[in-house]
């Protein structure tokens, strides 16, 4: 007996059409017309979508920064991924500094054991000594083929460029791929420390310590040396007309190079957000920063010719209010103890947040809540406001990115085989997002008040419903990691 999806529009990369789709275990078994129901549950898709599972590329779930931890988990933020449509992320494992890959990789599996949607691991290398390049090929054994070196964030992540490079060349000789956060951090401080000393606190000059020049500049060094090197180059959380430029003249050379932007970046701005009055502003600190409105235009313009090729959200959500409760005993007392064990025990407590930068926007904790609104929201500002035709629409968040991390077929599309990750789509359905209705653990909502038209209404995973309109259905331990293939596509 399987799930029979009757009479739905199924949406892939290239095509849609009026069909049905047979699900059969995990995997999809049949997609026709009229396909006999007989013994299985049928679910009417009549004037809804049928698409495959989003998958975001781009998430730090549980993760230590600034001061602080992140606040969703594998818990919490897969199920607000879920409802959000994505049934598959890719979360950034981080080595630990003076450790191995492995130490890292070993600490992520365990955060991962509540898992409810699946997941799968880059490795962030964050101190890349000689012994550390030989571990890099023993990642293929684990279902790893993603590297990322921060070009920024000096004396705590960024790598020099000879490091930079050798793990290029080490990348292109096993068939990976090397992912940049490309923003020029030796820069990036002096302009910091300028601003600080003039007195200039607030959360709006953030921006003005990271702007579009450096992630420009960054750009086109990772771009140059990528091609130098013949490595396939992933670019994340791109923001900006110098960071596209340097893309698109890398693309024309022929260079394996590609890039993601968020969600965020077609919609918040620097003016409103950023710049709003008092410590307002600090709900919107993320590196690179958000953009104005002519960025937003260039975006749209690399998304519709091809220069970049997935959206996803660099998630990673702190408190706007946090430290409720004896937060400073607290962590003073368990020296460095679990955060998240200690609030399922003590409800009312609450990790610190974004007023660690109350009068200095450098320990603002960087990063936003958007891993479930990111279908939602590219849905009706792309493909209502016509930017986006459906099928790009799936391409940009589902397909490529299982085609370009190693996972497709398997995931990212429906064709017979796959794994049965779908998602009804109602197009019609109204949708207001606000933080008293998101399932993401965050005491606001970056599109507070946007009403949205369409949605999700039911998502599956491998077969097994998760969500039925605002009910859960999904557990902890269903969640499985996907182990990825080398030398996947260059798009």
């Amino acid at each position: 007996m399987g799930t029979l999806f009757r009479n739905g529009t199924i949406i892939t990369a290239a095509d849609m059409f009026v069909a049905d789709l047979l699900v059969e275990g995990e995997t999809i078994q049949r997609i026709g017309r009229a396909l006999d129901a007989a013994g299985h549950t049928v679910v009417d898709c009549s004037g809804k979508y049928l698409m495959p599972g989003g998958i975001d590329v781009h998430t730090h779930l549980e993760l230590s920064f600034g001061g602080t931890v992140s606040n969703d988990d594998f818990d919490s933020g897969h199920k607000a991924a879920a409802f959000g449509g994505t049934t598959m992320h890719i979360d950034f494992v981080i080595q630990p500094k003076g450790g191995s890959l492995h130490d890292g990789l070993a600490e992520w599996r365990a955060k991962a054991q509540k898992a409810q949607i699946d997941y799968g691991f880059h490795m962030a290398i964050t101190d890349l000594r000689e012994d550390v390049m030989e571990e890099i090929p023993s990642m293929l054994d684990e279902g790893i083929t993603s590297l990322k070196l921060f070009m920024a964030y000096k004396n705590v992540y960024q790598v020099d460029d000879t490091t930079l490079y050798r793990a290029m060349q080490m990348a292109a000789k096993h068939g990976m791929i090397i992912m940049v956060h490309a923003e020029n951090g030796d820069v990036e401080v002096q302009l910091r420390q300028q601003l600080l000393a003039e007195g200039k606190t607030d959360p709006v000059w953030h921006y003005s310590s990271r702007p579009p020049e450096i992630e420009g500049e960054a750009t086109n060094r990772a771009v140059v040396m990528a091609g130098l090197a013949d490595c396939r180059l992933y670019v994340v959380h791109m923001t900006c007309e110098q960071s596209i430029a340097a893309l698109r003249r890398g693309r024309a050379e022929g260079y394996p190079v590609m890039g993601e932007s968020c969600v965020q970046y077609f919609h918040i701005t620097r003016d409103h957000h950023l710049g709003a009055p008092g410590f307002e502003g600090s709900k919107y600190v993320c590196s690179p920063p958000v953009r104005n409105e002519e960025h937003h235009a260039v975006l749209w313009q690399a998304v519709r010719d091809g220069t970049l090729q997935v959206v996803s959200t660099d998630h990673c959500d702190f408190w706007y209010e946090g430290g409720v409760g004896p937060w400073q005993q607290w962590q003073k007392d368990h020296n460095g103890g679990k955060w998240v064990e200690f609030e399922a025990q003590n409800p009312s407590y609450r990790r610190p947040g974004k007023e660690l930068g109350k009068g200095n926007f450098s320990k603002i904790p960087n990063g936003l809540p958007a891993i479930e609104d990111r279908m939602m929201v590219m849905w009706h500002l792309g493909v209502n406001g016509g930017h986006l035709s459906p099928q790009r629409f799936v391409e940009m968040n589902c397909t490529n990115p299982a085609r370009i991390f190693g996972m497709y077929p398997r995931k990212g599309a429906l064709v017979v085989g796959a794994d049965a990750d779908i998602v009804v789509w109602d197009p019609n359905k109204q949708h207001t997002l606000s933080a008293a209705t998101q399932h993401m653990r965050c005491d606001y909502s970056l599109f507070e008040g946007m009403e949205v038209q369409g949605a999700p209404v039911q998502v599956f995973q491998r077969g097994k419903k998760l969500v039925e309109g605002a009910q859960w259905l999904g557990k902890n331990g269903q969640g499985q990691y996907i182990a990825r293939e080398a030398n996947a596509a260059i798009l």
